[in-house]
């Protein structure tokens, strides 16, 4: 089992370039959101997501950190910085990510700089010596702020949606299947979701045999209340207990 802050930008990882598909609302900004993890009912760690505004600049922050019974023999600190300009639609356009994993022996450090004006995006590995040049299509986002603009899409049941997304060397076209709508009980209360699936390969918390199931509400704030995945002994959970919303 590997617990990582992706859980909370997927809640987890979503892409997006949507072309003419309807935004369903706005997000709110300052918001943050605190998840309790879980690993075959056996609580494991905290996860946060964070969007605020600094200036001209939006940037949203996603951690994961074990908890002492976890962190005694599998210590995890992870961290993910993603950057957008304040622009429509909603984040705004991402111009610089980066995601650092520290998983027990495990570590991980990269980052991505686009620039959206010439198409084009750098992946650098920090731990290493390698750099690539990316091509990209006008609105790719990294996979944190991507989140951000597909929890506001007019998600349909049984409707997919088809989105772009650049989290490593290559620029992936991504299918999003909607698949149900659901009644949730967490620790804040119980809502009316809406429950998606990204067709993905996950990574980190969500690395194993699926992507993620992510619960959203069913309402203009489309609060990310619940994330589940199989993993390759069990499964990981997310459930919201708190935050700003």
């Amino acid at each position: 089992m590997r617990i990582s802050v992706r859980i909370t930008g997927w809640l987890i990882a979503i892409a997006i370039a949507m072309g003419s598909t309807p935004a369903f609302a706005a997000g709110r900004v300052p918001e943050k959101l605190v998840y309790q993890l879980s690993w075959v009912g056996i609580p494991v760690g905290i996860a946060t997501q964070e969007i605020m505004d600094e200036g001209d600049i939006r940037r949203i922050v996603s951690t994961a950190r074990s908890n002492d019974w976890l962190s005694a023999f599998f210590p995890v600190h992870d961290r993910t910085d993603s950057f957008t300009t304040r622009e429509e639609p909603f984040p705004g356009k991402p111009y610089y990510f980066r995601m650092q994993i520290r998983e027990g022996r495990r570590a991980r450090d990269r980052e991505i700089s686009f620039d959206q004006a010439a198409r084009k995006a750098v992946y650098v590995d920090r731990m290493g010596t390698e750099r690539v040049e990316v091509p990209i299509v006008e609105n790719t986002y990294d996979i944190y702020s991507s989140f951000l603009h597909a929890r506001f899409l007019d998600l349909r049941v049984g409707k997919p949606v088809y989105l772009h997304v650049l989290d490593g060397k290559e620029l992936q076209r991504i299918e999003i299947r909607v698949l149900r709508k659901e009644r949730v009980s967490t620790p804040v209360g119980e809502f009316d979701t809406i429950a998606i699936e990204p067709m993905v390969k996950a990574e980190g918390v969500f690395e194993g045999k699926k992507g993620a199931i992510i619960w959203l509400t069913d309402d203009s704030r489309r609060i990310p209340v619940k994330a589940q995945t199989r993993v390759k002994v069990g499964s990981v959970t997310a459930l919201l207990i708190g935050g700003n919303y």
